[in-house]
């Protein structure tokens, strides 16, 4: 059993940045994949990003590639969106989630946070 909560989110004015924090309970942290997933208002919930359980292999949307970092610190059973050069697109709550397999699709991942809301002013 993995609990996950965000922390994080906030309003943004467009081409500035957010760090958000997804803290995980557990002592298996490391073997979880982890992911980010956004989604806008009426729309579906998207891959944004997702990493390894060492860390070694990160995978993003193209929509975020080049502004978007995902890392995580298995010591402090967390996992971060460095979310760089925001833009009014990108507003959406965002989720992390912790699953099994390196997959984007979101019903791969088992466990969910309560999401946290990240609002690009233009």
């Amino acid at each position: 059993q993995v609990q996950l909560v965000e922390s994080g989110g906030g309003l943004v004015q467009a081409g500035g940045s957010l760090r958000l924090s997804c803290a995980a309970s557990g002592r298996t942290f490391v073997s979880y994949v982890m992911g980010w997933f956004r989604q806008a208002a009426g729309k579906e919930r998207d891959f944004v990003a997702r990493i390894s359980g060492t860390g070694v292999l990160t995978h993003y949307a193209d929509s975020v590639k080049g502004r978007f970092t995902i890392s995580r610190d298995n010591a402090k059973n967390t996992v971060y969106l460095q979310m760089n050069s925001l833009k009014p697109e990108d507003t959406a709550v965002y989720y992390c989630a912790a699953g099994l397999g390196y997959y984007t699709t979101p019903a791969a991942y088992g466990y969910w946070g309560q999401g946290t809301q990240v609002t690009v002013s233009s």
